[in-house]
């Protein structure tokens, strides 16, 4: 771009404006996400578009057939100051869609709404614009007949076995990313009941970063990679996220959900689910309630630890598809049970004084307890991930008779952007002919042709009324299974593009999940912001964070303060004592032990008979035993060799919820640094530098370890005290074993995260 061009000589004066005085140390140092250092404050004068950074150059421009044009690269960029439409039309709001009222439904004529989140669907092809990376199952739910005083849909009837397909996801990572990343995940449902497809889109986290529709592409641009390097992959810990985040505060109760343990799980058979939004039941009489959705895992929610998932990423980023097929495959069903909050059908639509229309909201479950009505079990895995995992289409809007949606203004959109989508990335409008997504009701829609029809329809006439195909298809009634949508009230109104005041209050409810949390998980919310913020390069941006964490604990704030060294500044707000939600914590309860991971430890001079009898004692119990010896092959020249599944050079503490060390095995062959950089130069002693990896990361992490016959010498060649928190000593492997199962139904060793908060 030439120096005399005046669009950059606007925007080096806008820069030098908005960088008020010369950049700090940080100058010179790769990595800064854009031309000038952005102010703490969001800026609210006009500026034409910032020049791209020094390092930066488009494509030349050129025409189609390959001919100079000649034309500077900065007129093939967004021009001026103003936000508009694509037609260059003027913006005054983007962050409210136009409703029937600050509380009424949105309209139909949001012409900006449609657009926006038109354009947004079809971004990126071909994957998902999110929840690209998935893994999924199919099952069977199985309803327990509670539902039914409050919802008339079938499958809610007693005993009513349903067929499902769940698929489990990432929000922000491409296909390719890593499972174990900090990020919400998806927990979507597709129940293919007699009445039609109905399925349930949820997160495993219950509120989300924004209260309305339009602002889901802002939302996601903000996660998403930055744009210019597509770095960094699957993560929030960058500037963009953070400078949204800070700036657009009502997300901030789900950004604390994410930092909290609840952004890393341990499983996803060991991760909640949930709605999200507030529905509307209707049951046999028409009588209305209004509802939350839950998904409870049999198993307890339990989650890793940061280090945890920081090794899985890379030594293995399947971490939790490949736990998930193999649970399933060892018999070890995932388990759910769906539950239900059930409030008043108000005109009001809130419940003790939480508005039930704001998705960034919860109600805690003390003070509506949520109410089994049926179980999940997951019990086959997909036989070809693309024809079912990858082309599996969800949307709100399948809905079945007895469930209908509410005015929430975030559920409205959805509504219009799950069907939107699926035109790109399915090749258009019959995807749900796809097997996967196949009704196991009968069809007879009128919809004809289109790509990828693959029904063969018959009759002259699809359409209504029309006598030469016989008057077919006919209307139902609800006497005949129809849906038929509640005849809610709309409020009289005017057209505009507000929100309700009750929607303002961004911070009660993240000062009620702080309060919530053990000191434990708190000091792990405390790393999960000093981590992300310390990854962000403005240092505005991270002062514009403690001012967000200001407003939510003073001790939440000045430790992620100290760990970014910066002052800690006072909240905007005052403090109030919101309570606390103890089920809001996952530490504290025993849970079972169903496809726990056990790693035993020998080499063929171990206890083998020990061995085989802890491999046999964790499958009764409903485990599964990996043994991990110095090689591949067996142990043992007898007739029953036993068989190892993992070795020093392949096994990592990640995989495991406990270790069993049955004596005290040699070192394997290949332990030297030239081979396995894990072993070392040298041999401190005589046991694997691997092994001793492996025991030190489980210490570290929390898990149980058991040891019997001469162990010991292993343990403190790992400096692992012998009296420690969850190291267990037994005479033999029965009672070693029957120690460390009492410790797993906790998921971990608690006493070993001394917390300072």
């Amino acid at each position: 771009m030439s120096e005399q061009n005046p669009i950059k000589a606007a925007a080096e004066k806008i820069a030098d404006t908005l960088r008020g005085e010369e950049d700090g140390p940080q100058d010179g140092v790769p990595g800064k996400p854009a031309p000038v250092s952005p102010p703490v404050h969001e800026p609210t004068e006009p500026v034409q578009p910032l020049p791209p950074k020094t390092d930066q150059h488009g494509p030349e421009t050129v025409s189609p057939t390959g001919q100079p044009t000649g034309a500077e690269q900065a007129r093939m960029a967004q021009s001026g100051p103003y936000l508009t439409t694509a037609q260059g039309a003027r913006l005054h709001d983007t962050d409210h869609s136009l409703k029937a009222g600050p509380r009424g439904p949105v309209l139909l004529q949001d012409h900006h709404l449609r657009e926006k989140i038109t354009h947004f669907d079809h971004e990126r092809i071909p994957e998902r614009v999110v929840h690209a990376r998935g893994a999924a199952a199919h099952g069977v739910f199985q309803a327990y007949g509670t539902a039914a005083a409050v919802s008339k849909a079938a499958f809610l009837a007693k005993d009513v076995e349903t067929p499902v397909f769940v698929r489990f996801s990432t929000v922000l990572g491409s296909r390719g990313s890593a499972d174990t990343v900090r990020d919400t995940r998806g927990f979507a449902t597709k129940f293919y009941t007699e009445e039609g497809v109905f399925d349930l889109v949820g997160n495993n986290i219950p509120v989300f970063f924004i209260q309305d529709a339009i602002k889901f592409p802002d939302i996601i641009h903000a996660g998403k990679p930055h744009p210019d390097r597509e770095i960094p992959q699957a993560q929030s810990a960058h500037d963009t996220f953070w400078d949204f985040v800070t700036l657009h505060t009502e997300a901030t109760h789900h950004t604390l959900w994410n930092m909290s343990d609840r952004g890393i799980p341990r499983s996803y058979r060991m991760m909640e689910g949930f709605g999200v939004h507030t529905f509307r039941l209707v049951n046999a009489e028409g009588a209305t309630t209004l509802v939350k959705f839950h998904w409870k895992p049999k198993l307890g929610v339990h989650s890793l630890v940061w280090e945890e998932a920081q090794i899985a990423a890379g030594v293995d980023p399947d971490f939790h598809r490949r736990d998930l097929a193999d649970a399933i495959e060892a018999g070890a069903f995932p388990q759910w049970e769906l539950g239900v909050q059930t409030f008043p059908d108000t005109p009001e639509q809130n419940f003790a004084g939480i508005d039930l229309l704001d998705p960034t909201k919860i109600v805690p479950e003390e003070l509506a307890p949520v109410q089994p009505i049926g179980l999940l079990t997951l019990n086959a895995n997909p036989s070809n991930y693309f024809a079912e995992t990858e082309q599996v289409a969800f949307h709100i809007g399948h809905l079945v008779p007895g469930i209908d949606v509410t005015d929430d203004p975030l559920l409205q959109g959805r509504l219009f952007s799950y069907l939107d989508t699926q035109l790109t990335r399915l090749g258009g409008p019959n995807f749900g002919q796809l097997p996967i997504n196949r009704t196991h009701a009968p069809v007879n829609d009128m919809l004809r042709d289109g790509m990828h029809q693959t029904a063969v329809h018959r009759g002259v006439a699809p359409y209504r009324p029309n006598s030469l195909d016989g008057g077919c298809p006919f209307l139902a009634g609800e006497n005949t299974g129809a849906f038929v949508e509640v005849p809610a009230e709309v409020a009289a109104s005017v057209k505009e593009r507000k929100a309700p005041a009750s929607f303002d209050d961004h911070f009660s409810q993240p000062r009620l999940f702080w309060l919530s949390m053990t000191p434990t998980e708190r000091e792990h919310i405390i790393a999960a912001y000093t981590f992300e913020l310390g990854k962000c390069y403005e240092q505005a941006i991270k002062e514009r964070a403690l001012l967000v964490l200001a407003n939510i604990d003073s001790q939440l704030c000045e430790e992620v303060a100290a760990g970014l060294g910066l002052p800690a500044p006072a909240g905007d707000s005052r403090l109030t004592d919101s309570g606390s939600s103890p089920a809001l914590s996952q530490i504290g309860q025993t849970w079972p032990l169903d496809g726990r991971i056990v790693g035993i430890v020998a080499d063929a001079n171990a206890d083998l008979d020990g061995v085989r009898s802890a491999r046999q004692a964790a499958l009764d119990a409903g485990m599964v035993p990996l043994v991990i010896a110095p090689a591949g092959g067996t142990l043992g020249a007898d007739d029953h060799p036993v068989t190892v599944q993992r070795t020093f050079a392949t096994a990592r503490s990640i995989e495991f919820d406990t270790i069993l060390l049955a004596g005290a095995p040699g070192a394997g062959a290949d332990a030297h640094g030239a081979r396995d950089a894990k072993a070392g130069d040298t041999m401190p002693s005589a046991t694997d530098p691997r092994l001793l990896l492996l025991l030190n990361e489980a210490f570290r992490h929390g898990k149980a370890i058991g040891a019997w016959a001469d162990a010991d010498s292993v343990l403190a060649d790992a400096a692992i005290p012998s009296d420690a928190p969850g190291v267990v000593h037994g005479d033999t492997v029965t009672n070693t074993l029957e120690k460390v199962m009492q410790l797993l139904g906790a998921h971990r060793v608690w006493e070993r995260f001394p917390a300072t908060v």
